[in-house]
């Protein structure tokens, strides 16, 4: 039997790119032989992970772990609804995210290196998710991750598994359940007004700014007296505010109780909110959108040229 060195392995895996130990296994079944070890490949991986590899995963699952005062939230991408309910899928996130609450992985490449095995697919979580890949025939992908551990409570809540939140606190735990679930449901970008990232709130002045010159052209082109310069300004500030308060967790209505503000009910528990993380899946990524008459058009032009 001919001997599988390691660089016939990196060779075979940057050929299929399916996993180091599948790629070991079929050259070991075919005693060497690199064209013989990509069919062996091909049969049992089929030709899906290398295509797969580099398709946008908009889909996803949010999983959270937590024990103690340690815990993690992270967001796993696929690429269609149907792959977020397959076991083997959710069985990679879950595991992610448990990895990344004992280990404290640097990075999503520091996090794939660590050591994990599923479905006949190892040694490491990356191995798993290349394996996973061919396996199920769709790009996946660890997009992003948060690790806990300052010595706070935490407190999650997972609506679904497309929204997902951690909730730092000290106090009542029914309380920052409470909160996780608001978070969820209203999406405040910051804790208070004073938290607001400044990009957010320049954004929404020049929304208002816009607004009140959309008034002002109106105002002449009907004749009408225009407002003096500085009531603009308070109104412009006025809707800034508005925005404010929308947007900063404490300041918002309470989803259980709109009569109090969320800070108001975390007072009356006697409970403190140090912090939100909040995930939710797909956000920020673009998804394509095919048209297939297109496709099926430069498929034919294709074959064409071809020919």
């Amino acid at each position: 039997m001919a001997a599988i060195t390691a660089s016939m392995v990196a060779e075979l895996r940057a050929k299929t790119d399916a996993p180091m130990m599948e790629c070991k296994k079929a050259l070991t079944e075919a005693d060497g032989d690199m064209a013989k070890a990509e069919e062996v490949l091909r049969v049992k991986l089929g030709t899906k992970a290398g295509k797969a590899a580099s398709r946008v995963t908009a889909e996803g699952v949010v999983a959270s772990f937590i024990d103690g005062t340690t815990g993690s939230l992270i967001e796993v991408n696929c690429e269609t609804d149907f792959v977020t309910k397959n076991d083997s899928f959710l069985a990679l996130a879950k595991a992610a995210a448990e990895l990344i609450a004992k280990h404290n992985p640097a990075d999503v490449a520091a996090l794939g290196a660590l050591a994990y095995s599923q479905d006949g697919f190892g040694p490491t979580l990356e191995d798993v998710r290349k394996g996973l890949i061919g396996k199920i025939g769709e790009n996946m992908s660890f997009r992003r991750f948060k690790r806990f551990a300052s010595g706070t409570k935490l407190a999650a809540y997972l609506h679904g598994t497309r929204i997902g939140v951690v909730v730092e606190f000290d106090g009542d735990e029914n309380a920052a359940k409470d909160v996780a679930m608001h978070v969820a449901a209203m999406k405040p970008v910051a804790l208070t007004s004073a938290d607001v990232p400044a990009e957010l709130i320049e954004k929404e002045r020049a929304v208002a700014a816009g607004k009140a010159e959309e008034d002002r052209k109106a105002a002449e082109a009907a004749g009408k007296p225009t407002q003096p310069a500085d009531i603009v300004a308070k109104r412009i500030e006025g809707g800034v505010q508005k925005y404010l308060k929308e947007v900063s967790l404490f300041n918002q209505s309470f989803v259980k109780n709109d009569k109090q503000t969320v800070e108001q009910m975390l007072k009356a528990a006697g409970t403190t909110v140090k912090g939100f993380t909040l995930y939710v899946v797909g956000e920020g990524i673009e998804k394509k959108v095919d048209d297939f008459a297109a496709e099926v058009a430069a498929q034919v032009a294709a074959a064409q040229q071809a020919g």
